[in-house]
């Protein structure tokens, strides 16, 4: 099972790419990359809303995601968040153990 977290940040004037922009060049996103448990970190700019930053955030489970909320890191990254003045939405998803039904997969181009 993974737990999928898509953070949506809002922000004005740029501030969510800046914000995205600083996580990726300070390293803070690739350390987090590499916590235990961590199965994906990638950010995303809605093509419709240039004012969000969507980040997909994948942990192998729940103990990985609490290690990680736990760790000093969170510190740094609510720092930026303010330093940004960012508002943020969160939709979270557990996978589907099953995975895509043979149903969909003709929809799939591979």
């Amino acid at each position: 099972m993974s737990i999928t977290v898509n953070l949506y940040y809002k922000g004005e004037g740029g501030s969510a790419k800046e914000f995205a922009r600083e996580m990726e060049e300070r390293g803070i996103a690739d350390a987090i990359r590499a916590e235990e448990g961590n199965e994906r970190y990638e950010y995303f700019i809605p093509m419709k809303d240039p004012e969000t930053v969507l980040l997909i955030d994948s942990w192998r489970d729940q103990e990985s995601l609490d290690m990680h909320h736990a760790s000093p890191m969170m510190v740094e990254i609510a720092k930026l968040r303010d330093k940004y003045d960012l508002h943020m939405s969160v939709e979270r998803y557990v996978s589907d153990e099953g995975g895509v039904p043979d149903k969909d997969k003709d929809f799939i181009r591979k």
